[in-house]
């Protein structure tokens, strides 16, 4: 795994040459003690006296357009962002590898990461982080930047709400039947599931899992909500339904089938078709 050093929020699990993002176009990232990095990695940084400065440099010699070069000024000898002008992107960040020469970005939009990617070229972050700052589509910036990773899912919310709800479903089905014959767990939760996308009113909602749970969130976006009850499998071979507070039994069931019906009893009223944005987005609205 690349080390990494001035870590940013811990949304999600990281991957080789990948790091989360900040929450915020104005917020500089959230501070992790850093590893100590070589800093024969990184020549142009230390030229330049940063990694906003070689940044800039850069994007002068490119004819790029980033506007200002944000800095985390509890670290500005390694921090350099740029914010969004599209109103539901993020800016984004750059993270550097320790142990080796890595710069790392990844974009988040109303709760969802929707690119990702690890260069050693400082040139191809920064036409990446043009691209992603003026909006271009992502099917756009994966041309303009070859490193930058985006997922059939990234792709699915670009499309909308009910997109992502529809793809995650069969990513979840097809996640769970893999695994369903070495893993009893894996077994009974795809029966759980498919009987869950069956029932129009849960096929709606955007499924995930947790700890072998099956949850469900009237949004897409990361936090999620916890307006619907979700199924625990117990080890006796039953199902728990909790919700929607996490300590909350509303009763166990014998059957998969039973499980279904408890959770569609205790959806709230007008509970319709999952929407993009987070929990908090929700809140505000």
């Amino acid at each position: 795994m690349v080390g990494l050093i001035n870590l940013t929020d811990m949304r999600i699990p990281r991957y080789e040459g990948q790091t989360a993002s900040v929450t915020s176009n104005a917020m500089p990232p959230a501070r992790h003690e850093p590893l100590p990095a070589d800093p024969s990695l990184y020549p142009d940084l230390a030229s330049a006296g940063s990694l906003a400065g070689a940044l800039e440099a850069v994007v002068a010699e490119l004819g790029l357009s980033l506007g200002k070069v944000l800095v985390d000024g509890s670290d500005p000898l390694r921090s350099a962002g740029v914010e969004s002008m599209v109103a539901d992107r993020e800016g984004c960040w750059i993270s550097l590898g320790s142990a080796e020469r890595w710069f790392i970005f990844s974009g988040w939009s109303m709760g969802v990461q929707l690119v990702s990617g690890a260069t050693q070229d400082l040139g191809e972050m920064a036409q990446a982080l043009e691209a992603w700052r003026n909006g271009l589509r992502l099917e756009e910036i994966r041309e303009v930047s070859r490193f930058v990773k985006v997922t059939e899912l990234a792709e699915a919310h670009e499309r909308g709400p009910a997109e992502a709800v529809a793809v995650k479903w069969r990513l979840l089905l097809d996640g769970l039947r893999l695994e369903s014959d070495r893993l009893e767990l894996a077994h009974r939760m795809l029966k759980v599931a498919e009987l869950a996308h069956a029932a129009p009113q849960l096929r709606q909602l955007f499924p995930f899992t947790s700890h072998w749970s099956l949850h469900f969130t009237t949004c897409t976006g990361f936090p999620y909500s916890w307006d619907i009850p979700f199924i625990d499998p117990l080890i006796d071979g039953r199902y728990r339904v909790c919700g929607p507070a996490r300590g909350s039994v509303i009763g166990k069931a014998d059957t998969a089938e039973h499980a279904i019906a408890l959770v569609v009893s205790g959806l709230p009223a007008n509970c319709g078709p999952a929407v993009a944005g987070t929990a908090a987005d929700q809140q505000l609205s």
